[in-house]
């Protein structure tokens, strides 16, 4: 009876899980071989190593602040409330993703950033990134930063894929809210929208 129990709760969310990684490997079988690219939001580092396995990369830079946000308007999301504990949790999620690409580090195939995201910018120079994974902070003001801070990091005519467009979760649609309004203003072109993921490009002229 236990063993039905917990089918009955875990059942649903392994599929989901596993769903949310079919749509991920959707975006990165139309990334290109070889790159250099970047992820930011990186968590406990899970698709970073689809991102590894799939794509090949020459160097994956991954963002992450691993911080804890104590405010109540984070409490339904993973670095607050009760799945982001408290900041000594985050702590040993980021130590996590060290040892997990220790040999990618050595190697210098893997880069870790442990800053904000827009603060990250800065470390790269223009033109620099074949293209980038947005998976941080989904509010609107957050993923609109994100999405402009990195613009100028991006190839001419590489792209900007990222998570959850259709989903309104606690961010109040925040995603789709930012990238409609910068295909918009011609921020960026519109490659593909699926499974609830998107890919843009930064156009060849800019």
């Amino acid at each position: 009876m236990l063993k039905a129990l917990l089918r009955r709760v875990y059942r649903p969310i392994l599929q989901a899980y596993r769903e949310i990684q079919h749509s991920r490997a959707f975006v990165l079988r139309r990334m290109p071989q070889g790159s250099v690219c970047a992820e930011i939001g990186v968590f406990r580092g899970e698709f970073s190593q689809q991102i590894l396995d799939q794509t090949r990369p020459r160097k994956l830079h991954l963002i992450d602040p691993w911080r804890f946000q104590a405010s109540p308007e984070f409490a339904a999301s993973w670095y607050g409330g009760d799945k982001g504990h408290d900041q000594r949790y985050m702590d040993l999620i980021c130590e996590g993703v060290h040892a997990r690409f220790q040999k990618q580090i050595l190697f210098e195939v893997v880069e870790i950033h442990r800053k904000p995201s827009v603060e990250s910018a800065a470390d790269f120079p223009s033109d620099y990134f074949d293209w980038i994974y947005v998976d941080g902070d989904h509010r609107y003001n957050a993923v609109k930063e994100d999405l402009l801070a990195y613009r100028s990091k991006v190839k001419p005519g590489g792209y900007v894929a990222g998570d959850d467009y259709e989903s309104p979760g606690w961010w109040e649609g925040g995603v789709k809210k930012a990238v409609d309004e910068l295909v918009s203003l011609n921020v960026y072109e519109t490659v593909l929208i699926k499974k609830n993921q998107f890919i843009l490009r930064k156009p060849l002229s800019s």
